[in-house]
């Protein structure tokens, strides 16, 4: 049943709310830190502590944050001026004997300076462990927060989030785009996210339809999508995660469409998911999602690859299957039958930026799966400058006409052994400070270069200058550096001289 969530209901919602200040600030004040954290953790009991005596805050922190029962009276009083029969109506609450819980997931959800509710479906937790229904409609996952922090925020024009879910994604594309337009082929996710978009007063187009239907034949400045990326047989269980697709054929399927919907120049972000298999490099197989001169960039990162037994087990407790039950069971040994039927060894996951240019598409894939705090939002930008940069001096002559400026946040490790005559060098690292963390080993050589990266002369000068210093042959010298600098500027440890000390 579709939740009947009409935006006056929702406006009174908006006004209890705000009344009672439950926003992601006052929740924070309300619970103190300690109890928050332990919230994230799922440990419930510090945050019921902290509501004892707060009001109405205290009781909306309870109903929908924390899946207790509430008395009546406490939630009237709470969601006023919202009757309870509307709210039982909307699907709102539901009750529980004499006391009232909550129907729906609605909770704040906060980023930097940015504060939003957003409208859900209860997660198997809240629903005292029972799995969740085929048209469940996810909330703020670990999966929508790392497609957020994943994507580009500079600002344009125009942004579709295909598959919206809840509309986490249309909400972050509010602080940067003119006009939002928001699809999914679920009848109840597209109302649960219009509740989203209302109650926050964010103006959005929204539209029926499988994948890239209900907009076909229209142009986007960017779009993002979290799809329904889950690897294995071709079913669909729940449509939050599942899309009927054998195997990776979903991101696939994004991948190959997505730059048709871009204007020129425009950009596309998402998450996806790819199989490993016994000789077959995952590189060269999401490579081929791309038609060869498709007029495509595109990065692929990955960020984790898991074995198939991990994999079924984390998706299943993720829709609320006990494990050992005879239905648990039973879907754990039909997807790993289907895992093993079709030779795959592993799941790979990660991020995929695509843009759109008229010029030979360059198509990079590159394993990330070490830890780093920084968001590749910012990072997919200067990604794409560089790749600019880099076909613009395409040519070996172009690029050691060019100054470089070794970058700030460039370090060199140095690690060595002890000899007969003291410390000798085993291995030179740069690392990256910042973004991703890139890491590469160089050799003696290569840290002199680096070190004489200070713009004032062009690159091909500096290497004439080295191989007189070390009586290296010049022409062998820079044949082997070509390569070198260009992975270097890839990965923005060496920058252009005109970028230096400003934005990358």
């Amino acid at each position: 049943m579709i939740p009947d969530l009409s935006h006056d209901r929702i406006d009174r919602l908006r006004d209890a709310f705000q009344a009672a200040g439950y926003d992601a600030d006052g929740v924070v004040e309300l619970l103190g830190p300690e109890a928050h954290a332990a919230l994230g953790r799922g440990e419930p009991v510090p945050a019921l502590r902290a509501t004892i005596d707060a009001g109405a805050l205290g009781t909306l922190v309870r109903l929908f944050l924390l899946g207790q029962a509430e008395s009546q009276t406490a939630v009237e009083a709470a969601l006023a001026p919202l009757p309870l029969t509307e709210a039982k109506a909307a699907g709102l609450l539901v009750d529980d004997g004499d006391r009232l819980r909550a129907g729906l997931d609605v909770r704040p959800h906060g980023v930097d300076d940015e504060s939003w509710w957003v409208v859900s479906d209860l997660d198997s937790d809240l629903r005292g462990g029972r799995p969740v229904e085929a048209d469940h409609v996810l909330g703020v996952g670990h999966a929508s927060l790392s497609l957020v922090r994943a994507t580009s925020r500079r600002p344009v024009d125009s942004v579709l989030d295909l598959g919206t879910g809840c509309g986490v994604q249309a909400l972050h594309a509010s602080t940067h785009a003119q006009r939002i337009t928001a699809t999914d082929v679920s009848k109840r996710a597209l109302a649960l996210a219009e509740a989203t978009f209302r109650l926050n007063r964010v103006d959005v187009e929204l539209a029926e339809g499988e994948w890239f239907d209900p907009v076909r034949g229209r142009k986007f400045d960017q779009v993002v999508c979290n799809p329904p990326f889950v690897v294995g047989p071709p079913r669909t269980d729940f449509t939050y995660r599942d899309s009927g697709l054998a195997g990776d054929d979903a991101s696939a399927l994004v991948v190959r469409q997505l730059p048709g919907f871009l204007a020129e120049g425009g950009t596309g972000q998402l998450l996806a998911s790819w199989v490993h298999r016994d000789g077959e490099d995952w590189q060269d197989r999401v490579s081929r999602w791309l038609p060869p001169g498709a007029g495509v960039d595109a990065w692929f990162v990955q960020r984790d690859v898991a074995d198939p037994a991990l994999y079924v087990g984390t998706w299943l407790r993720d829709a609320g299957y006990d494990l050992r039950s005879p239905q648990g069971l039973q879907k754990a040994a039909e997807w790993l039958d289907w895992f093993e039927a079709n030779d795959v060894i592993g799941i790979g996951f990660g991020f995929v930026t695509l843009r759109r240019t008229d010029a030979r598409g360059e198509v990079v894939c590159e394993d990330l799966r070490h830890a780093f705090d920084d968001p590749l939002g910012p990072e997919s930008d200067q990604w794409l400058r560089r790749v600019d940069w880099l076909r613009a001096h395409d040519s070996a002559e172009a690029l050691l006409a060019a100054r470089l400026v070794t970058a700030d946040s460039t370090v060199l490790e140095a690690v060595s052994e002890p000899g007969d005559e003291g410390w000798q060098p085993l291995v030179h690292r740069l690392h990256r400070t910042d973004g991703p963390g890139w890491q590469h080993e160089i050799d003696e050589l290569g840290v002199r270069l680096l070190a004489g990266c200070r713009g004032a002369l062009p690159l091909y000068e500096l290497l004439e200058l080295l191989a007189m210093g070390y009586g290296e042959d010049s022409e062998d010298l820079t044949r082997a550096a070509i390569p070198m600098v260009r992975e270097l500027v890839r990965h923005g440890m060496l920058l252009p001289a005109e970028w230096a000390g400003g934005d990358q």
